[in-house]
């Protein structure tokens, strides 16, 4: 997988982010955010390192207090103590322009810097502030996005455009103006970046929202109007289930268009919970639309009255944990092992076939179906299984299959 499942994408400008390439046709990037005291070195490090681990390409942290911005080259230095290479980007608000300056060290320990063009200053204060950040990341040759945010929208840009909009013979409606407006001060931003000496493939975009259809429309104009890389995110996309599905649909339907060269889910977790929960459906995004792999996939059938034993959704359960499990070791010693597909159906209506399309497909007895469990591999009937065991035997089937199909790198060399 990997290709393109919905014909060409966007032509985008290619930026280095710390080495990893964000745009540019290379493939998207997933990132993700912390919800550490930036301050607190040690729980922040070791949450970028989990994030990470969980396969978060890009990690962002808010640096907003000196005591933050102190702490950043500390956090980067624990980070690559503990193995982990993904570069940290820094979220700066309202005073990212006097923390770079009086923290150099930071401003060079960063993978890239994010500024929001709606509060960096009001007035003349604006122009300056956000000159001085572009010219210290020049001065580090650093990347920057430039994050525009519905909620925190540049009041001088939108103001004029409803100002404008007054005065049209037919006004347009508020939400119109809006959506352009963030447009607006994205590529007005862009621009002044650029004037101030920043290079043009050293400049990402963002424009969120929170709305599906808010997300779509404002970057289909943005994708439009020029060639820049496109962060994409639902922004305060809800918790739980509420969240997943916004984001997933949002994303997915900009995703299919082409428009996005990386990516967040910024769904609220619940009290005490898994902060890498975001980089999982980002991952699944992309590999549900076939743009990237990054584990092997199950496909199981939902359950009917044909299925009134809950045995195969516990060995569906059990082998996507497995699979999850192993994926640590199998990602080192069997490249491509995120390509492989497994079936664990509950009956004999879709069950042979479904089995038949995966890489190893097993078939459970519905009910008043005979007790036995097919398995088919590479498409072919390879064996019946019975009894007490199916489960340990089906990981040892697994196992087997991704150690013949997936080589260790030279063990073919040394056959």
């Amino acid at each position: 997988m990997g290709g393109q499942a919905f014909g060409p994408r966007r032509r985008s400008a290619a930026v280095n982010v710390g080495g990893v390439m964000v745009g540019g046709g290379h493939p998207i990037v997933v990132q993700s955010m912390t919800n550490t005291d930036t301050a607190d070195a040690d729980a922040t490090a070791l949450q970028v390192a989990q994030l990470a681990h969980a396969g978060s390409e890009l990690v962002r942290i808010t640096v907003n207090t000196e005591a933050a911005a102190a702490a950043v080259p500390e956090i980067v230095r624990k980070v690559r103590g503990l193995g982990v290479s993904a570069p940290i980007v820094g979220d700066f608000h309202y005073n990212g322009h006097k923390l770079l300056a009086d923290y150099p060290e930071t401003a060079r320990a960063l993978a890239k810097y994010r500024i929001n063009p709606g509060n960096v200053g009001s007035g003349r204060h604006h122009d300056d502030h956000f000159e001085a950040i572009v010219r210290i990341a020049i001065d580090n040759g650093k990347p920057v996005r430039i994050g525009v945010n519905w909620g925190s929208l540049d009041q001088a840009v939108l103001a004029e455009m409803m100002d404008a909009n007054a005065r049209l013979p037919q006004p347009k409606n508020a939400r119109d103006v809006m959506i352009e407006a963030m447009v607006e001060s994205a590529l007005r931003s862009a621009e002044l970046a650029e004037v101030t000496g920043l290079g043009h493939d050293r400049i990402i975009l963002s424009a969120k929202v929170s709305g599906v259809r808010d997300l779509m429309e404002v970057y289909q104009r943005l994708a439009a109007r020029g060639d820049y890389a496109l962060h994409l995110g639902l922004t305060e996309a809800g918790m739980g289930m509420k969240g997943i599905v916004a984001s997933s649909a949002g994303l997915s339907l900009l995703l299919a268009e082409g428009i996005g060269d990386t990516i967040r889910v910024s769904i609220t977790p619940e009290p005490g919970g898994d902060r890498t929960e975001e980089v999982a459906v980002a991952q699944q995004v992309l590999q549900s639309l076939g743009l990237r792999s990054f584990m092997p996939q199950v496909s199981s059938c939902p359950g009917c009255g044909r299925t009134t034993s809950v045995y195969f959704q516990e060995l569906a359960r059990d082998v996507q944990s497995y699979l999850r499990e192993q994926m640590p070791l199998w990602r080192e010693r069997h490249p491509g092992v995120e390509e492989l597909r497994v079936a664990v159906m509950g009956c004999v209506v879709n069950g042979p076939g479904e089995s038949k399309h995966a890489d190893v497909g097993i078939s459970l007895p519905g009910t008043f179906e005979e007790p036995v469990a097919p398995v088919f591999i590479d498409g072919a009937l390879d064996r019946t299984l019975r009894g007490d065991h199916i489960v340990d035997e089906f990981k040892a089937i697994l196992d087997s299959y991704v150690d013949r199909r997936f080589p260790a790198p030279g063990a073919l060399a040394g056959r």
